[in-house]
């Protein structure tokens, strides 16, 4: 066996026990080897539970920026007997299982393949320490302790770190710092180099680290966001968290301290999308944020919502379903669900931000979609994106930016005697006037209503005016193809036959899949997919290639579907590629399924020539 050696290029994986204090160590250690110049993309993979269940923390370290999963793991930290197992099967072969060996254990729960570090880390809290909660969150300092010394880590770029959580609090700050070092200091006078390092390097340069709810709330505030309505739910709570934050930071009238936004924490699902509709009718920017369950729940106001032509904003952060489904666990499950919500013939406009840095811009994008179009928005974020920390460009803005506020009747063009048909395409975009309640006094007042109306807002049940209402909204979303984010393609170096369409969470391991196949000599096209509805140029992709593969983080092949459905395409043309065990997909995983797919497309090949 040789053991893996590597300098910042390694993966890393905690295991622990939920409820353990070992989140906020894990995070810092990641943090570190950032501060260090090495890019990091950590995933937290936890429990729907308080405290007891087997959580995990990996750390992709990789110096040329790869932020994807990769798959394996180099070096297992491993914290939780009711895992142990499973943990030490996944090391790679040559990798380092680091544990705690204060209780011995049989030899055939190791592996010969695989470099053991035993540390007594139960054993020398339990001397150290007099409180039993002192020895459980210590530890897991000690043992980013004895992993500095292991890794050749920088302690003063940790102990940085610690002095700036505990800044308020000396004791803690002390304590800590004296865990890590009896960690380090342990480390160095009884374990053995392994074959991994981090070295300092400058390759993080101006990039910024944030997680994915925060960017989209702090995107909420610039778009113009002053209402949220929102319930509770696994994993998009702490983006309605966030936006209180930041509008106490931001939105308080300095001059009167009155707030400039109103958050309201509805009785659940149902009544939060009914507050948000009604706010949106009001004419102010307003938004919820939710998940799958969530979205089941919001059917009948996203309808009306629709057919009414309100403008309104849904942040659906999803996760794994049906019902309660997996709610710590990250898919990408909600498309048809959003695209088509709610009864009858409906289709939503679906913005597909990659990471957080497109959390933030589409967020923002969405208010002035939603007023332009009249109509929902949904922008479908997942859990991988939401609630994890990602390395992504820093955010721009430019604050000469207007809002578009699309199509709104003033009360001066009223008085003016300017028609006013609230359902009316005067233009052909199919999308209609509106006005603001109380422009006018006696003008540009209707019925705001779900039933079917004539132009003019008036309630008819007449096959004509039904089908005139129907084919507009058709009109307005087909309108709807330029206004959105346009899809992003890669050609390949070589001429490429096949073709691969992705998007959302899915981008950074995809990014390194391409990379890998193309070592391999195995060569395609790629065209991320950033939103729906799909512009043309969808369609000529598909066309242009013999296959098309279709990566995506559900059973069912949601976006798959979406595409034939919407071109009316071959489903022979498009191979879905499934990834939904509800951690997010690996490049490894992508690489290995179009690898054998494309090797099987060049047999068939040759053996046709060969009959030929």
């Amino acid at each position: 066996m040789t053991p893996i050696t590597a300098t910042n290029d390694f993966v890393i994986k905690f295991a622990n026990v939920n409820g353990s204090g070992s989140a906020s160590a894990n995070e810092m250690f990641a943090k570190s080897i950032l501060r260090m110049g090495v890019p990091v993309s950590p995933r937290n993979i936890f429990p729907s539970n308080i405290q007891g269940l087997p959580t995990w923390y990996e750390v992709r370290v990789n110096e040329q920026g790869w932020l994807g999963r990769r798959g394996g793991v180099d070096l297992m930290v491993a914290m939780n007997p009711q895992t142990w197992d499973a943990d030490v099967k996944e090391i790679e072969t040559g990798g380092y299982l680091f544990y705690d060996n204060s209780k011995p254990l049989p030899k055939a729960r190791f592996r010969e393949d695989v470099t053991t570090i035993g540390m007594p880390l139960t054993e020398i809290c339990n001397a150290t320490y007099d409180d039993p909660r002192q020895r459980q969150l210590f530890k897991n300092i000690m043992y980013i302790g004895a992993l500095s010394h292991l890794l050749d880590m920088d302690p003063a770029v940790i102990e940085a770190l610690i002095a700036q959580q505990y800044k308020a609090k000396v004791k803690l700050l002390d304590a800590n710092k004296h865990a890590l070092h009896l960690g380090r200091d342990y480390a160095r006078e009884h374990l053995d180099s392994i074959g991994l390092r981090v070295q300092k390097a400058d390759n993080v340069g101006d990039k910024i680290f944030i997680d994915g709810n925060s960017a989209a709330a702090l995107g909420c505030v610039y778009g113009g966001a002053t209402v949220c309505a929102w319930y509770p739910i696994t994993p998009s709570s702490s983006l309605a968290e966030a936006f209180q934050s930041y509008c106490q930071k931001y939105r308080v009238d300095p001059e009167t301290g009155k707030n400039r936004y109103a958050i309201i924490q509805a009785e659940d699902e149902i009544a939060s999308i009914g507050i948000v509709t009604g706010a949106g009718w009001n004419g102010a920017r307003a938004f919820t944020s939710t998940s799958g369950p969530g979205i089941s729940l919001m059917n009948e106001f996203i309808g009306l919502a629709y057919f009414a032509e309100i403008p309104i904003t849904i942040i659906d952060v999803q996760r794994g379903g049906p019902s309660t489904g997996m709610p710590t666990r990250t898919q990408q499950s909600d498309i048809l669900a959003a695209a088509y919500a709610s009864h009858g013939d409906t289709k939503h406009v679906l913005l597909l931000p990659e990471d957080p840095c497109e959390c933030f811009e589409f967020s923002a994008q969405a208010f002035d979609l939603a007023d332009r179009l009249q109509t929902p928005i949904f922008v479908m974020t997942d859990l991988d994106i939401g609630m994890n920390q990602r390395l992504c460009a820093p955010f721009t803005w430019d604050d000469a930016r207007d809002y578009d506020r699309g199509k709104v009747m003033s009360a001066e063009e009223l008085e003016a005697g300017r028609d006013f048909g609230r359902y009316k395409d005067v233009d052909g975009d199919g999308i209609p006037y509106r006005t603001y309640p109380g422009t006018h006094p006696t003008k540009g007042s209707y019925f705001t209503r779900g039933t079917s109306r004539d132009p003019y807002a008036r309630y008819s049940e007449r096959g004509p005016d039904y089908i005139y209402n129907m084919e507009r909204l058709l009109q307005k979303f087909d309108t709807a193809k330029a206004l959105v984010p346009q899809p992003i393609l890669r050609t390949a170096r070589k001429k490429a036959d096949f073709g691969a369409i992705y998007y959302g969470s899915t981008s950074p391991s995809m990014d390194e899949a391409i990379h890998v196949l193309e070592t391999q000599d195995l060569h395609l096209d790629t065209l991320r997919v950033r939103a729906f509805p799909f512009p043309e140029s969808v369609r000529q992709f598909v066309l242009s290639h013999e296959r098309v593969f279709l990566i995506e983080q559900n059973r069912d092949a949601q976006l798959r579907s979406l595409v034939i459905n919407e071109f009316d395409l071959d489903p022979a043309r498009i191979i879905a590629i499934l990834h939904y065990d509800g951690t997010p997909i690996t490049a490894r995983f992508i690489a290995r399924a179009i690898a054998e797919h494309m090797r099987g497309a060049s047999v068939s090949a040759q053996a046709s020539e060969q009959v030929a």
